[in-house]
């Protein structure tokens, strides 16, 4: 065989990149990079490859895509989809160069032909890359799904309409994908796909964790291609989806219009106490990147708290105005780290990083650390009805499959919009499912100026577990 293959997975991001090369002609393909273009450039030099061609498999809507910059760096062929209509191409592909791809466009890479195959429906434009082995067979050994298929589920046709705002969009879209679905009708169950996305991800509602699948075992285990019916498909495809974050637009946007080169991903540079203390009365953001139990018990007045796990990205997503100041509290690993992630949504205002140890230094010369306070399931159910303000800050489909009594739902990516709705004037209580999110969110609403927001200890899940008051739906 001539093909090495590599995956780059993403984690916060769950988001997949590909590195193809061939073993005789040292020529490499990446597929789908985001802006950390050095991993690429180590992956290839790493098994002697130059990358002599790079591509995507649409305009992505969670993250800036590195494809033009990578293209740039190596000097490398850049491939883009020439499908999807007016509005949905790329509106820098003559300046870059690029050469555009229709259905069909075959293009090699050493001894390895790229067949792109036009699969719309997650978006107007997207390619699936069907990948062979020419020294093996001329048939394909596997497919770079993109956004199309993913293990277990199908890429979600409402972004155009709930993300990008093109009304009117999603079941037409959903329409699209079941068309595009039929395409892989006529392709060998041996298939191999390697999707896009995996868990985690928001560009579908039930991905799966594998990282790669087959075409057969999909064609068995996959709803959407089992699914026979168009209507019930357009109806199923389209219900449950979560709330798209907030940047998908602006990232569409970028994407189709020319992203730009990434910032320097080294280490932030350390920040000062007056430059926070500045930071803050002028309305910058200030990050705070901690744990929630370390935040609760003493954090700068008014930051913001999103801890760096998992779910970092997609939070900074929502609630990071992308275009304001901003400055981290962390230690120098934690702020690199979170700077890396910021910059592969489009955030690239990281002016410095504020060391933990620095919070003493600021109590020492007199400044005060705000604190979260914290309650209990027993402590809240014994204050209901007493003039406390409880608010909900799950989704929407998890609020509806069971809440507690008269509690109003504002999902915490829509609570800095929806701050009006919270009193001023009474003691404010968030929940969430387990207290991760209502943390967040009690930081938010602090930095909106409601101080002293409750955070839920255990959350709705805890709260139900005890025994307190429920509503759920009535049962069929």
């Amino acid at each position: 065989m001539a093909m090495l293959f590599q995956r780059l997975f993403d984690a916060r991001l769950a988001q997949a990149s590909y590195l193809l090369g061939c073993t005789r002609t040292k020529q490499a393909l990446v597929v789908d990079p985001n802006r950390d273009l050095a991993q690429y450039e180590r992956a290839a030099a790493a098994e002697g490859l130059r990358i002599t061609h790079v591509t995507e498999t649409h305009i992505h809507a969670d993250f800036v895509s590195g494809s033009r910059e990578l293209a740039r760096r190596t000097g490398a062929q850049l491939l883009l989809s020439d499908e999807g209509g007016e509005g949905w191409r790329y509106a820098f592909a003559a300046e870059a160069g690029a050469t555009l791809l229709k259905d069909g466009a075959t293009f090699l890479v050493g001894d390895l032909r790229i067949d792109a195959v036009h699969t719309p429906g997650h978006t107007p434009e997207h390619l699936m890359f069907l990948v062979a082995d020419t020294t093996v067979s001329p048939e394909p050994v596997g497919a770079l799904t993109g956004d199309f298929v993913f293990v277990g589920d199908v890429g979600r046709p409402d972004l155009l309409e709930r993300a990008a705002q093109q009304v009117g969009t999603m079941e037409a879209g959903a329409r699209q994908l079941f068309r595009s679905l039929r395409r892989l009708d006529a392709l060998p169950d041996w298939l191999q796909l390697w999707p896009g996305h995996g868990a985690g991800s928001a560009c579908g509602k039930a991905l799966g964790a594998l990282p790669q699948t087959t075409l057969g075992w999909e064609r068995r285990s996959n709803w959407a291609l089992l699914e026979t019916d168009e209507a019930r498909f357009v109806e199923a495809v389209l219900a449950g989806q979560p709330a798209p974050p907030t940047y998908f637009a602006r990232m569409k946007a970028i994407n189709r219009d020319g992203p730009p080169p990434a910032p320097s991903l080294a280490m932030p540079r350390e920040a000062s106490l007056d430059e926070v203390a500045a930071a803050l009365a002028r309305g910058d953001t200030v990050l705070d990147l901690r744990p929630t139990a370390e935040y609760a018990r003493g954090h700068l007045p008014g930051s913001l708290s999103i801890p760096l796990n998992k779910s970092f990205t997609t939070w900074a997503g929502w609630l990071v105005v992308p275009d304001r100041a901003l400055w981290l509290v962390g230690d120098a690993a934690a702020a690199q780290a979170a700077a890396r992630e910021l910059a592969l949504i489009g955030v690239d205002t990281v002016m410095a990083a504020l060391p933990v140890a620095a919070l003493d230094a600021w109590q020492a010369r007199g400044g005060e650390l705000a604190r979260m306070p914290q309650t209990t399931p027993a402590e809240l159910a014994a204050r209901l009805g007493d003039g406390v303000f409880v608010v909900d800050v799950r989704n929407a489909s998890e609020y509806a499959a069971g809440h507690l009594p008269g509690v109003p739902n504002i999902p915490l990516g829509e609570l800095p919009q929806r701050v009006g709705e919270i009193p001023r004037d009474r003691p404010v209580v968030v929940h969430c499912q387990g207290g991760g999110r209502s943390a967040i969110a009690a930081s938010v609403l602090e930095g909106q100026g409601i101080p002293n927001a409750v955070n839920l200890e255990g959350g709705y899940g805890r709260w139900a577990l005890e025994g307190h008051p429920v509503e759920r739906p009535a049962a069929d």
